[in-house]
C-alpha cells in the first residue's frame, strides 16, 4: 500500500521514486507476478506455486499521478488507485480527467475510498451509508459506475462498517498487515503499508518473502473497542495442516509500547493471545509470525479504538 511519492515532508504516507523503483526490480527480480485486479477473485481462490503482488495506491494524491503514474504506465504495472470522492482536484489531488485517463488505460484500476476520508467507524450507521452513498453517486456520475474495490479510510472498520460495504463491493482493504490467501475474509483483505520508515529496501525484501498465514477464525470478530471489551480476549483458530506452530510468537502495542506477548494453546490448534494492557493509541496492533520450513508466515491484527 502506497499513498505519496516524492513528498519527503509527509515521511508516513511517502516514498521516494529512486526507492519506488528498486521496490519493482526487488519484485521483478524474485520473478513474482503483479496482480490485474481484474482477476482479484481468481487469484485469491488459487493456489500460486509463484508469488503474485497486487500493488495499491491510497487517496489520489498529484503526486502518484505526477510522478509514479508515468513510470507503471511505461511498466504496464497494474494497480488499484483509491480516490476519496471529496478531495478530487483539490490542492495536492489529481482530478477527475487525470482518473479517467489511468482507468482508460486499463492498467490502472479505480477503487473507492469513501467520500470524506473521516475517521467513519466513529459515526453513526446512518453517517456512514449517507458517506458511501455520497461517494457511489459520484463516482457514477464521473466514471459511469461505482468501483468494486473499497478501502477503509486509516484501514478502520467494524463489523457494523463491513456490512455496510457488503451492500456495494465485492472486495475491501484493511491496512493491517499480511499475505492475502484462501482462508482471509474478502473484506477485512491485509495490505503491507509501504513509507520512508516501513519502506527501506531491506524490510521490503523481507516482506516480499513473507508467506500466508493460514487461519480458521480470529476471535473477537469485533475490531471495534471501547472501555468495555478493551483488551480484547483474542483466539486464533488454525488448521490441522499447520505444523510448528509452537514457533510462533506475536507481538502488540499494548498501553502505546511494543512487546511480544504471551501466548497460551487452549489445544493443539487453538491459540489464545494474552493482552494485559489496555491499547491506548488511536489502533491496537498485534503481529504474529511463524518460522516453517517453508520460511516466515505472517499476520497481523489492527484493532480500532473508539473515540471519547
Amino acid at each position: 500500500m502506497y499513498h505519496r511519492f516524492n513528498e519527503p515532508k509527509y515521511p508516513s504516507t511517502n516514498v521516494q521514486m529512486d526507492i519506488f523503483k528498486e521496490q519493482i526490480k526487488i519484485i521483478e527480480s524474485s520473478n513474482a507476478i503483479f496482480i490485474d485486479p481484474n482477476n482479484l477473485d481468481k487469484e485469491i481462490s488459487t493456489i500460486h506455486k509463484t508469488k503474485s503482488i497486487l500493488l495499491t495506491i491510497d487517496d489520489g494524491f498529484s503526486s502518484f499521478y505526477k510522478n509514479a503514474w508515468p513510470y507503471l504506465k511505461n511498466k504496464k504495472i497494474p494497480f488499484i488507485l483509491f480516490i476519496s470522492t471529496r478531495e478530487i482536484g483539490k490542492n495536492g489531488y489529481m482530478t477527475w480527467d487525470q482518473i479517467r485517463e489511468v482507468q482508460n488505460s486499463k492498467i490502472g484500476i479505480i477503487g473507492n475510498h469513501s467520500h470524506t476520508h473521516d475517521y467513519l467507524v466513529d459515526l453513526s450507521n446512518k453517517k456512514i451509508n449517507y458517506d458511501i452513498d455520497q461517494s457511489i453517486k459520484i463516482f457514477k456520475k464521473e466514471l459511469g459506475y461505482n468501483p468494486n474495490y473499497f478501502s477503509y479510510p486509516f484501514g478502520e472498520y467494524s463489523l457494523d462498517f463491513i456490512n455496510i460495504i457488503k451492500q456495494n463491493f465485492n472486495f475491501a482493504f484493511g491496512q493491517h498487515s499480511g499475505v492475502i490467501d484462501l482462508s482471509k475474509d474478502n473484506f477485512q483483505l491485509p495490505r503491507f503499508p509501504i513509507n520512508e520508515k516501513y519502506g527501506d529496501l531491506e524490510r521490503f525484501k523481507s516482506v516480499i518473502n513473507l508467506l500466508p498465514f493460514y487461519y480458521k477464525n480470529i476471535f473477537p470478530k469485533e475490531n471495534y473497542l471501547s472501555d468495555i471489551n478493551n483488551p480484547p480476549e483474542i483466539i486464533i483458530e488454525f488448521f490441522s495442516e499447520q505444523n510448528n506452530l509452537e514457533n510462533i510468537t506475536c507481538y502488540s502495542n499494548e498501553n502505546n509500547k511494543w512487546r511480544k506477548s504471551k501466548t497460551v494453546f487452549e489445544n493443539d490448534y487453538k491459540l489464545k493471545i494474552l493482552i494485559n494492557e489496555k491499547f491506548t493509541t488511536e489502533r491496537g496492533r498485534i503481529n504474529c509470525s511463524l518460522n516453517d520450513k517453508e520460511g516466515w508466515r505472517w499476520f497481523g491484527i489492527q484493532f480500532v479504538i473508539k473515540k471519547i
